[in-house]
């Protein structure tokens, strides 16, 4: 709820109560997610060794479909990278594959310009649903901050995240220091979407001008769905030439916040709220890796993971209380 609508009432607030409909195809897809059973396709074999290279310089060993299969294995099992290597090691020691396994150096030194493919986007315009999280970098636990307090300051980074409302898959991210505001990375979102953008739906901190502007620069049809703040005022221009935000405003004065929730469709920004849950209990809260290029490259691969875990079976539900 924006602004802590209800706040002093929220405990008196019942909690709602959902029945998923599709019960034994999402309990497949959740045990598919858990699923050890691991194969080579023969494309796989053959592009697991890396071209020649025609320029100057060092030939590669491995392709990039074998630096991305080690580090989305990591990505699953949460695995350093000398465990990952065993990891692969073993396994291509179970399937019978004479084939390379990539050493711990390379796989970090390779993630740091490994190119992975970014998510592609329906035909049909999105609803695009943005929101953001820090992802921790270094600092004591929280066991050692509640025994002898933090005694130095924890670093983070964070992470920008563009959900499909229709899919639940995440379409864009992006990865920023800790200093960089939520709206000043609408622009960048933006541009990691290969589609168009039917809606833009975030919280109150996307309540500025500028997202306004790189919303209709890039997406000019694109309904911009955030709600104001409680101090807002009509613009200057109400009168002649209302803007979206005049149009909350005005919707906002006659039905309340909570109406215009139900009427704007701003309750579907739950649905990144769940995928940034997701990324936290599956991926973890943290980046494992250094510098700036390894760290883009591990979001990148956690992306891809999640949406693959969700093809797998996403929940039907129904309101019932």
């Amino acid at each position: 709820m924006p602004f802590k609508t209800n706040g002093a009432r929220r405990h008196h607030i019942p909690k709602q109560k959902h029945r998923v409909t599709n019960w034994a195809e999402y309990d497949a897809g959740l045990r598919a997610r858990g699923s050890l059973t691991v194969w080579f396709t023969p494309e796989a074999i053959e592009a697991w060794k890396a071209e020649p290279r025609t320029g100057r310089g060092g030939q590669p060993t491995y392709s990039a479909l074998a630096i991305a299969t080690a580090l989305t294995l990591r990505a699953v099992f949460r695995l350093a990278l000398r465990q990952t290597e065993g990891l692969i090691g073993s396994i291509l020691q179970l399937l019978g594959l004479d084939l390379a396994v990539p050493d711990h150096s390379t796989l970090s030194r390779r993630g740091e310009t490994l190119e992975v493919m970014r998510p592609r986007c329906r035909r049909e315009p999105v609803h695009l649903l943005v929101d953001s999280t820090g992802l921790r970098l270094c600092g004591p636990g929280s066991w050692l901050e509640e025994k002898h307090g933090s005694k130095r300051r924890r670093a983070w980074k964070m992470l920008h995240l563009a959900t499909d409302a229709d899919t639940g898959q995440i379409v864009a991210s992006v990865l920023t220091d800790r200093d960089a505001d939520d709206g000043s990375q609408v622009g960048p979102l933006l541009d990691r979407v290969d589609g168009s953008v039917a809606a833009f739906i975030g919280d109150g901190a996307y309540d500025r001008d500028d997202v306004y502007a790189a919303v209709a620069a890039r997406h000019p049809d694109a309904a911009v769905v955030v709600p104001p703040r409680a101090s807002a005022v009509p613009s200057a221009t109400v009168e002649t030439a209302p803007t979206q935000r005049d149009a909350h405003l005005q919707c906002i004065a006659e039905r309340g916040r909570m109406g215009w929730q139900r009427a704007s469709g701003y309750n579907w920004r739950a649905l990144v709220e769940a995928d940034v849950s997701r990324w936290k209990r599956v991926i973890g809260d943290g980046l494992r890796l250094r510098t700036d290029g390894r760290q883009a490259t591990e979001v990148a691969i956690a992306v891809n993971l999640l949406n693959r875990m969700l093809e797998l079976g996403r929940p039907e539900y129904v309101r019932v209380a």
